[in-house]
């Protein structure tokens, strides 16, 4: 395997790409925070008059869909359409899909009408898409009928996309092969907005390494997982270790990262 989530990170700090992100409005300033301490540049911009202009001077771009109005829905399918035209990668979050039609059916409607690269979801919310069984509660998973391998798998074939289910450990599949994450910490669980961080990353890494997406939501994961060990260690809670995860986002070390990411192909 070529991964390398150090080489990756080293390229996002000399590069400092720009990450166009359309998400929600509950985590945008984390996310925008998250992304700055990795080392790249965030732009919150969903407004439908700039964000075809806006994208086109992004390295990658992220859609969330936490807190959905039919005018942010509107301002995602013009941002996807653009970079669809340009190349630009696109990751999607389709946060609580599944929990009601109207989630479930935009993110159906944007994965049509764009060349989405990554999802980036939970299992239920990815089981969704899929059109298997699963118990999505507000915005969190409950249960899906799938081993997340074999979701990972399906969901990667089925939507023709990189599929990245997150969860106590992450799997990540193109369709073909399937990678395994081991990294992160129950605290992460204990805060909103970690799962949308967790896409951010995504963002970042696409970014950094646009022609091999499986490897690079893979690194992703592995390096938000490295930072909320080291975020986890000597937090009293969750409120410290919220404010400690983006100091070891930032601390991160591109030279040791390769060491300690526990990503094994199944």
């Amino acid at each position: 395997m070529s991964i390398s989530p150090g080489t990756t990170l080293r390229g996002i700090r000399d590069r400092k790409p720009l990450v166009h992100q359309i998400t929600n409005y509950v985590v945008m300033n984390e996310t925008a925070n998250a992304t700055l301490a990795l080392g790249a540049l965030p732009v919150m911009a969903h407004a439908g008059e700039e964000v075809e202009e806006m994208v086109g001077l992004a390295s990658s771009l992220v859609l969330n869909i936490g807190t959905l109005s039919e005018h942010w829905v509107e301002a995602m399918l013009l941002a996807g359409g653009a970079a669809t035209a340009r190349g630009i990668p696109i990751v999607l979050d389709p946060v609580g899909a599944g929990a009601t039609r109207y989630r479930t059916d935009t993110a159906r409607r944007i994965l049509s009408l764009a060349d989405v690269t990554v999802v980036r979801g939970n299992a239920g919310e990815v089981a969704t898409l899929v059109g298997a069984d699963a118990e999505v509660r507000g915005v969190e998973s409950i249960s899906s009928v799938l081993e997340p391998a074999e979701l990972a798998r399906q969901a990667a074939r089925t939507l023709g996309v990189v599929a990245s289910v997150t969860g106590p450990v992450d799997h990540v599949s193109d369709g073909e092969r399937v990678l395994a994450v081991a990294n992160g910490h129950p605290l992460l669980a204990t805060i909103t907005g970690t799962g949308c961080m967790s896409t951010a990353m995504t963002g970042c890494f696409l970014a950094a390494k646009p022609d091999d997406p499986l490897e690079a939501a893979a690194e992703a994961l592995a390096a938000f997982g490295i930072a909320a060990e080291d975020a986890a260690e000597g937090a009293g809670g969750p409120g410290t270790f919220h404010a400690r995860l983006y100091d070891a986002l930032y601390a991160l070390d591109p030279a040791t990262l390769d060491g300690r990411a526990r990503i094994s192909e199944l």
